[in-house]
């Protein structure tokens, strides 16, 4: 049950009513209050409280209210004893509940295992789908231990069956080959260490950095894993959460202790993580190919262009130049040049004349396409064949065919020497090569015949492949992220077509839809017209055509009670441990409650496990790695914590940890100083440097240097609700929609501040059909334009007519309503990913019709943000407040994850992602204990007494002035190192 009430909601779940209040009539003062908290606790949550700390103080008080008895008669009701007992059987036949018995058992692990296990292996969803099924069968639960051990159980009965089906449908040669790959004595040889590596550590690894040597190693993975031979359906019908919860225990165990299962645990095992692992190694081929055709144009236009640079030298006074060649020419015709010119003019002032001339005749891209195909020919059309042979592109538009066509065709002289294609050879030009590129696949042979060269049209092929799959318009079997894009949107959707359309919010009749936008088009742009005579702030000049000018907001006045407050926490808690407050929070929340062992079973007794937990968390939070967290301290070696972050520490589990502390954060805050509760966050990103051996590390002009990009979520008091981690050249639109949608903590979020690069005009429809309010701090606001609701109303609005521009093409999203809600429903569902689908409009050629369907719902709703936006100072003080809070999360990161020079120090995309999200619950724990810090010095009569509204309104618990997040240093100077050797 969650701590912190409302009053509305005290009074709409814990108000006693009439019938309820009959069961008090007969009970002594002393039991009324407590039977009536138990009764409402049941009522709620379907359970007794095991003790009295589990009923919030709000609830005893307001019931306590209610009866006219005092709280603290609460503290003397016993929780133990015959009393309590008959009170626990009344409840229970007032609400029709009974007893747990062994046959209910029984009966809820048949359950279990039919309904619930086949889709989900998570404990917490496990438990949640417990508590929710004996409610509808109005059982009363049995004690959190034996909810535990029931789960196991299923657990355990579920997984024998399913362990045997798998294994049942392998053939024996498959088992055979399978057994190989855990083989550690035939190692593979790593030619870069002296160490051996077995086939199924090999298949483990990540895929470095973008090269050749890259695809050739996730080719021969690819044929090691097809080389099994699994049955095509072995997992067909096999939720994909299934299969990652197989796959992550292979993940997390050697090849010895995969050898120590049984047989059918073992196979179904491997089976799962090369199942998965196929998927995974497709997708890491496709983005490496992408990667690579682009690398081989940007390098051949940055040698052009250092080229160039060199070569083009003006030569300074040529027409003077010339006319002293000439007259020496003509007066000295008979002797050699070297005697006439050269000493007119030097021969390197005319070889820089040659250059330059040399520099502006040919086209630069033909430049640039010469530098390409020698780069191709020489070194990167070795990865043609592996890839042609290894990967199988499919289309599902005609229109795309001739690419797939065209791959056909290269595939069929990949073994050929020919430097032509035969004559008659059909080619696919239409479709895959522009205009400007034709006349670059053509040359002359020996007898002047026409042809087309090879390698010329292999690299058009290529570079139209890439763009076709960037759109994911060409896709490939047995991939994920670049999977079939029908696959992506909810297959059922002409079935449950109401059902997406409530669930959106959004009306079924797209004309109702329309109406309403235009109705708020037409509303926001009078507004905006009618009070721009006395908007003093934004002015419309009429440079360039029609501009926008907004004064800049003045700064507010500085608190002048918020330093005293940081004053005073430093002085009660001097040099807290960073370590210490995330074991606080811990020990309040029981958040490493959620980390559970990937296996079955753990022989860690629980005290032991919390400490390694913490331990590990911090060591990866801050940055400073495992073997600094331990030195031996309570017998807690490195190779402890490595076993406990192996086994313990996941994705999901850190995600769950994060959204209990945020809602415990949220659950704790009071009103009086932290006002009600908001329904706005804002969201930036901030950049990380790390190693660049792998496909997440980029380097970006923007931000400069190699690294990664972090995406923050954090709301108006500083809670971070969700982050994730992308390269720094993916979409931040696409970002700021995931984060939204996946947050799963409490807060229901309505609006959404975001600068410059997390809108567009896709993100205003996608959030408009999601139900989010999208709010953009927009850095060109001068340029922006105001679209009309219909053509013909430019003369309603005489203060905005420079700004005005064309009407909103409304027909073409009637056109395209349902497939808008068919996407956005795919968003909302997560069958497919925000990036992917973003990528798949915005690289589309022609453009997508539904791209251009949310383009134009976009530019309406941009339309009334705008005029609202210009209208409104307080509107722009609150975005940039907003903003200014994600900026002072992003300022905390350094201090916090401060090791390794702040740099993620691994190539492994799964490590760095463990990383990041360890620095987010190390600083939300941080956020959590400094919140409560803030109360206690605040429950003061007399510093809450100083407190003004601009405090309040400054007011952050995201402080760290009194934080140690070093450890502790101990200096004895009374004692040495043993160095020098013992005396004999």
């Amino acid at each position: 049950m969650k701590r912190q009430w409302d009053a509305e909601e005290l009074v709409e779940n814990f108000t006693l009513l009439p019938t309820e209040m009959a069961l008090l009539s007969n009970k002594s003062e002393e039991n009324r209050l407590g039977f009536a908290v138990l009764l409402k606790f049941f009522q709620m949550e379907a359970k007794f409280p095991r003790t009295k700390q589990e009923v919030p103080k709000q609830i005893v008080s307001y019931i306590a209210r209610l009866l006219s008895v005092s709280p603290k008669q609460y503290g003397e009701y016993s929780f133990h004893g015959r009393t309590i007992e008959r009170h626990r059987a009344e409840i229970r036949e007032f609400f029709g509940f009974r007893e747990f018995n062994p046959q209910d058992k029984t009966e809820l692990i048949a359950w279990l295992c039919e309904f619930v296990l086949a889709y989900d292996r998570q404990a917490s969803s496990l438990e949640a789908a417990v508590y929710q099924r004996l409610r509808e069968l109005k059982l009363e639960p049995p004690i959190p231990e034996a909810v535990e051990r029931l789960i196991r159980s299923a657990v355990v009965t579920t997984e024998k069956e399913f362990c045997a089906g798998i294994f049942n449908q392998i053939e024996s040669e498959t088992l055979t080959k399978m057994d190989a790959l855990l083989n550690t004595q035939d190692a593979l040889d790593d030619d870069q260490s002296q160490f051996k590596q077995s086939v199924f550590n090999f298949l483990k690894t990540d895929p470095g950095r973008t090269s050749l040597k890259s695809i050739f190693k996730e080719v021969s993975k690819l044929e090691c894993i097809r080389d099994l031979g699994l049955p095509t359906k072995l997992f067909a019908n096999v939720p994909p959460k299934i299969i990652t919860h197989y796959r992550r225990r292979a993940s997390a165990e050697t090849p010895r202790e995969l050898r120590r299962h049984p047989a059918k645990i073992r196979y179904t095992l491997v089976a799962a993580f090369c199942w998965q692992r196929n998927q995974e190694i497709t997708d890491s081929l496709v983005e490496l190919l992408i990667q690579i055709i682009h690398r081989i144009y940007v390098n051949a236009e940055r040698r052009v262009d250092k080229q160039l640079i060199e070569e083009f030298k003006q030569v300074d006074g040529k027409p003077r130049l010339l006319f002293e060649i000439a007259q020496a020419s003509l007066e000295r015709p008979e002797e050699p040049v070297k005697d006439v010119v050269y000493p007119v003019v030097s021969p390197k002032t005319l070889q820089a004349v040659v250059k330059e001339y040399k520099s502006n005749s040919p086209t630069y891209e033909e430049k640039v396409y010469t530098v390409m195909r020698s780069s191709y020919l020489h070194h990167y059309r070795r990865m043609v064949p592996q890839l042609l042979s290894t990967l199988e592109f499919r289309s599902n538009n005609d229109m795309h065919r001739p690419v797939i066509s065209a791959l056909s065709l290269l595939k069929r002289y990949q073994s050929s020497n020919q430097r032509y294609y035969a004559i008659g050879e059909e080619l696919f030009i239409n479709g895959v090569l522009s205009k400007e590129q034709r006349h670059l696949i053509l040359e002359q042979d020996k007898d002047g015949q026409e042809r087309v060269n090879r390698v010329n049209y292999e690299i058009c092929v290529l570079q139209a492949l890439r763009d076709k799959l960037r759109s994911k318009e060409i896709w490939v079997v047995g991939a994920k992220r670049y999977c079939n894009p029908e696959e992506d949107l909810p297959q059922d959707f002409e079935v449950h077509r109401e059902t997406y359309y409530l669930a959106l919010g959004q009306p079924l009749d797209a004309l109702t839809f329309i109406s309403q936008l235009q109705q708020e088009m037409t509303q926001a742009l009078t507004m905006l017209d009618k009070g721009m005579p006395s908007n003093t702030k934004v002015k419309i000049q009429k440079k360039k055509n029609g501009w926008i000018s907004v004064s800049p907001l003045e700064a507010q006045p500085e608190p002048l009670n918020i330093l005293q407050l940081k004053r005073e926490i430093e002085r009660r808690w001097p040099l807290t441990s960073l370590l210490d407050m995330l074991k606080e929070a811990d020990l309040r929340i029981g958040f490493t409650n959620h980390f559970k062992n990937t296996g079955v079973r753990s022989n860690l007794d629980r005290e032991t496990l919390q400490r390694r937990l913490l331990l590990c968390l911090y060591g990866l939070g801050s940055n400073t790695g495992l073997k600094r967290m331990c030195g031996g301290i309570n017998s807690d070696l490195e190779y402890d914590l490595r076993y406990v972050k192996k086994h313990y520490i996941h994705r999901e589990h850190l995600r769950n940890a994060i959204a209990e502390v945020v809602n415990a954060t949220f659950n704790v805050r009071k009103v009086a100083i932290w006002g009600e509760g908001t329904t706005a966050c804002a969201s930036d990103s901030k950049k990380f440097g790390s190693w660049d051996q792998n496909l997440m590390t980029e380097w970006h002009i923007r931000y400069g240097g190699r690294g990664v990009m972090i995406y923050w979520h954090v709301e108006k008091k500083s809670a971070c609700i969700y982050s994730q981690l992308k390269t720094c050249s993916s979409s931040e639109v696409a970002a700021m929609i995931e984060g939204l949608l996946r947050h799963c903590t409490d807060m229901k979020v309505k609006k959404n501040y975001v600068d410059t690069h997390g809108q567009n005009e896709i993100a205003f429809g996608f959030c408009r059909l999601l139900g989010f309010e999208l709010m953009p701090r927009i850095k060109r606001i001068g340029s922006q334009k105001l679209y009309l609701p219909s053509a013909g109303q430019k003369q309603d609005f005489p203060n905005l007519q420079l700004v005005l521009t064309k009407a909103i093409d409304w027909e073409l999203i009637r056109q395209q309503y349902d497939q808008m809600i068919k996407y956005t429903t795919a968003l909302r569902l997560g069958t497919a990913e925000a990036d992917t689908i973003l990528k798949r409009f915005s690289r589309s050629s022609p453009q997508h019709p539904t791209q251009k369907a949310l383009s134009e719902l976009g530019r309406a709703v941009k339309t009334i943000f705008l005029c609202h936006y210009l209208n409104s100072e307080a509107l722009r003080r609150e975005i940039n407040e907003g903003l200014n809070v994600v900026e002072n999360w992003n300022s905390a990161n350094g201090f916090i994850f401060y090791g390794k020079n702040s740099e993620i120090a691994t190539n492994r995309l799964d490590e760095q992602e463990l990383s990041v999200l360890c620095l987010h619950l190390l600083q939300i724990s941080l956020v959590y204990i400094n919140t409560l810090m803030i109360q206690r010095v605040l429950a003061e009569a007399t510093w809450m007494k100083q407190m003004r509204q601009e405090d309040f309104r400054a007011l952050s618990p995201l402080i760290w002035v009194h934080v140690n997040p070093y450890g502790t240093f101990r200096l004895d100077m009374n004692e040495r190192l043993q160095i020098d050797a013992a005396s004999p």
